[in-house]
């Protein structure tokens, strides 16, 4: 299901762009403009796990350093038929973690030390294994897509307002159109890229805990885990880092209320804690590999 809705999303996004920059910016700019965007996107793409690691001033720890960490996560990736990532520490007190890497032969896990000291082992399982899921559903590869074509979308509102503002004739006005729909056209087009792009980002959040917790056979740890960090973190906000990367986070460390909502990397912890239960109430939890 959250498969279907992830593609149905891209496609939208995906229509948004074409309408937008053949409207505004003609076949050329909407090339050029991906084209940019797209190269920007490939760029963090492939380093983005080294930039992120050292945002966050994480240290990969090898056996001797973390022996019951590297053991969970290589459990559980054999039960994920992934190869086993690398494993970093991440000297925060506020209990978070994030999967990166290009794919699941470059990726790593990172876990803050103050997820290992608020969790039990069955809860931290399910934290390590909705990563895991992460690089098996290679969604880091999918948000740099969607970054792609958010990224473009901005480039041709933001040419077409310089256009607009140094009095140039918009595609609008040569056909006719009216100078005001353009400009709301304009306006409104980055911002429904950001709400689709963080519908998939919502979306990937469900799909990675439904496939965690299929990985552990235990959706109510991953559910009572998520809890915990919530309440935790609102004591113990997370001191580093940039919302930019608030998507990698199994709960986003920077998330607001109210409107905002809109504009959420993640889903609600309750909601997401209300599927782990229906999962667990309907059984049917043995990795599809």
């Amino acid at each position: 299901m959250n498969q279907t809705k992830t593609l149905m999303l891209l496609a939208a996004m995906t229509a948004l762009l074409l309408w937008v920059g053949q409207g505004l910016a003609g076949q050329a700019g909407l090339v050029i403009a991906l084209a940019i965007a797209g190269l920007l996107n490939l760029g963090s793409y492939w380093f983005s796990d080294k930039v992120v690691l050292r945002m966050y001033g994480a240290r990969e720890v090898d056996e001797r350093e973390a022996a019951a960490l590297h053991t969970l996560v290589s459990d559980l990736a054999v039960r994920g038929n992934l190869p086993r990532p690398r494993v970093y520490l991440i000297p925060e007190d506020a209990p978070n973690a994030f999967a990166t890497g290009r794919n699941p032969q470059h990726a790593a896990v990172a876990v803050t030390v103050g997820l290992l000291r608020s969790l039990d082992r069955k809860e931290l399982a399910g934290v390590v294994a909705h990563e895991l899921a992460h690089i098996r559903n290679r969604d880091t590869l999918i948000m740099t897509v969607t970054a792609t074509i958010a990224g473009a979308l901005s480039m041709l509102a933001n040419t077409a307002m310089w256009g607009m503002m140094l009095g140039g004739r918009s595609s609008d006005e040569e056909h006719g159109s009216s100078p005001l729909g353009g400009l709301i056209g304009v306006m409104l087009a980055p911002i429904l890229a950001v709400m689709i792009q963080m519908a998939i980002s919502r979306s990937r959040e469900f799909q990675a805990d439904e496939n965690g917790a299929r990985i552990t056979g235990d959706p109510l740890s991953l559910a009572a885990a998520l809890r915990k960090i919530e309440a935790i973190s609102r004591d113990t906000p997370l001191q580093a880092g940039s919302p930019a990367t608030a998507h990698l986070f199994i709960l986003n460390p920077f998330a607001g209320g109210g409107l905002m909502r809109l504009f959420s990397t993640h889903p609600s912890t309750e909601a997401r804690i209300q599927r782990l239960q229906a999962l667990q109430r309907h059984g049917g939890l043995i990795l599809a590999r």
